[in-house]
Formats: structure tokens, sequence, C-alpha cells
């Protein structure tokens, strides 16, 4: 019997997190579904998992949260999913510089750092797989997104480079996720953020807020964004690109996000603009 694979997750209280460590447990691999609140971490204990504490702007529970879940497993370990991220709405020039420090504290240094620390144990064991969850925002810009596009526009350049650094070793992949809109909780988390930081009543912007931002992340409708598909969506291509011998570089998922890439490869900058200025 082949031995039982091992995956570390990030950003499992919720979400696409959540849901893939359920589809990979359910899959046999063993899944450390990491959260940033030892509440969370306690919640999915009580669901049987392993749950290291790992908090993305705290490097202490980053190298803590690896060395649990190598110890765990003997000193091995198959492949992390980079999944923890939050979003803060807002135009750009009402962004501050703290705003912008906060989300890459996150959603890019942390990643890259537990990307990082993962490396030499992928390396002393001769292989392993790096995937990395961006967004459809990775590479297409949408209004009042700036600060999250950002982040993952970064997270972007820093995975296609690191592939390119690590061509020469064959045993260890490194991939891209790039969902469109997936149910999550993403959303919700993330009016905290908007109200620490967005002084939006008194933005030039403020209609826009008012009549698009506002509404949308503030909704309790139930209402659905088009094309939008379950976590689920995720956690099938999260396992091809887990399993696939030679994975892709890059795993779109909905339809908008296949779209956007269209959008992005063949239409003139100007014509681009017009259309992603409607979304």
């Amino acid at each position: 019997m082949e031995p039982q694979k091992s995956i570390l997750i990030t950003g499992c209280s919720s979400g696409i997190g959540y849901a893939c460590a359920h589809f990979m447990r359910e899959k046999n691999w063993r899944v450390f579904a990491s959260c940033r609140q030892q509440k969370d971490c306690d919640r999915l204990i009580a669901e049987g998992f392993e749950s290291p504490l790992i908090d993305y702007a705290d490097d202490k529970t980053i190298a803590e949260g690896l060395a649990q879940t190598i110890k765990a497993t003997g000193g091995k370990l198959d492949a992390v999913f980079n999944n923890g991220a939050f979003a803060t709405a807002g135009f750009a020039e009402d962004l501050s510089r703290g705003a912008l420090r906060e989300i890459f504290e996150t959603n890019v240094f942390g990643v890259h750092e537990l990307s990082r620390q993962v490396l030499p144990i992928f390396r002393r064991q001769g292989h392993g797989r790096i995937i990395q969850n961006s967004s459809v925002l990775g590479f297409a810009p949408a209004r009042g997104r700036s600060a999250y596009a950002a982040t993952k526009h970064a997270l972007e350049a820093l995975t296609d480079i690191m592939r390119l650094e690590l061509a020469r070793e064959e045993t260890i992949k490194i991939v891209l996720i790039e969902p469109g809109p997936v149910t999550s909780s993403i959303r919700v988390n993330a009016q905290r953020h908007f109200e620490k930081w967005i002084d939006w009543k008194n933005s030039y912007h403020a209609d826009y807020y008012e009549s698009h931002v506002i509404p949308r992340l503030y909704s309790t409708d139930g209402k659905k964004d088009r094309f939008e598909l379950p976590e689920t969506a995720v956690a099938e291509k999260l396992y091809h690109a887990l399993t696939s011998e030679n994975p892709k570089p890059r795993y779109y998922v909905t339809t908008l996000t296949y779209i956007a890439s269209l959008i992005k490869r063949f239409l003139p900058h100007r014509i681009q603009d017009k259309l992603f200025v409607k979304t």
C-alpha cells in the first residue's frame, strides 16, 4: 500500500481552506489544517484534524506551525497549499501605507516565508509541491479591489520566478490556482479592514462606494455573484495539481477567470480598460 501523503493547508477556518481540508482528507491525505486563531484550530481539532496555529503576519507562528507539522510526520511533508489571505476593499488613492502594509504582510510576505521554509524539507526528501491560491485579480484589474489585486499580482510574480529558479529541481513543483468568484467568507471578513482603513464618506469616490462597494460588501441577501462556484471547485483543482505527474503552472477556476485570461491575452490595453471598468 502506498504511504499516506501529507499536506499543510493554511487559512482553514472557513471557505476555500476549510473545504479543501475536508476534500483532501476524503482523498486519504493526512491534512494539517492550519488557522491563524487558536479557537479555530481547536474547532478543527474537534473535527479530527491536526491543526497547527499559523498566522502569516507572525513569523514565529509560521516557523512553529511548520515545525509542529514536520515533527508529527517524522520529518516529511508532501505539499503546502498557501491559501490564507484577506481582502481590503477600497480605491487605490484611499489606501494608506498602513493599509497596504497590513495586507501585504499576510497575503504576500507570510505566504513567501512559509514557501521559503518548506523548500529545504522538500530538497532533503527529494520531492514536494507548493500550491499558491491566487485569484483572477492576480492578473486582471477591478475597481475598488486594488489592495487585494496588488497582493495577488505580487504573489503571481514571486511564484512565476520561483518556478523558473526551481526548474532544475524537477521533483519540486510550484503551482498557481486562480479562482474567480467562489463561495467564501472573504467579503464578511473584509468588512473590518474596510472600516479600519477606508474613510469612504470623505473620498472623491464616495458615490461609487455608496452605490457599488457598500451594498456588495455588506450584502445579506445570499445572492451569488455571476459565475460563482462552490469552494469544492478549488478543491478539485488542488487535487489535480497535487496528483498530476506534470501539473500545469496555472489552474483557472470559474468561467470568469477564463474570460479574463482571454481578454488579457488577446485584446489591446485600451479595450481591456473599457471592459474591466465595467466590472
